[in-house]
């Protein structure tokens, strides 16, 4: 089921195409997302793993948070910088 904001929603989308695993569990969180290359030079785990939240106080920055993750995983700048 996608969530029910539609820039959170959007922002998932963008996190699932680049490879991101989208679990959702229920309570205060919504679901999580895993980063595809859960590596251990992965800056301590710290995008390797985030919480989307149900009901966020300002879903659209929210949104912008969960993009931010996905673009920031260190394998995702590897990637990035190969491509330079």
């Amino acid at each position: 089921m996608p969530h029910q904001n539609k820039e959170i929603a959007a922002a998932l989308e963008y996190a699932s195409n680049k490879g991101w695993r989208i679990i959702e569990s229920g309570s205060h969180a919504w679901g999580q997302i895993y980063c595809p290359d859960n590596d251990k030079d992965c800056r301590c785990g710290e995008f390797c793993k985030a919480s989307i939240w149900s009901t966020p106080k300002n879903p659209q920055n929210h949104a912008k948070q969960i993009r931010r993750i996905v673009d920031n995983g260190i394998m995702q700048k590897n990637t990035v910088n190969k491509e330079e």
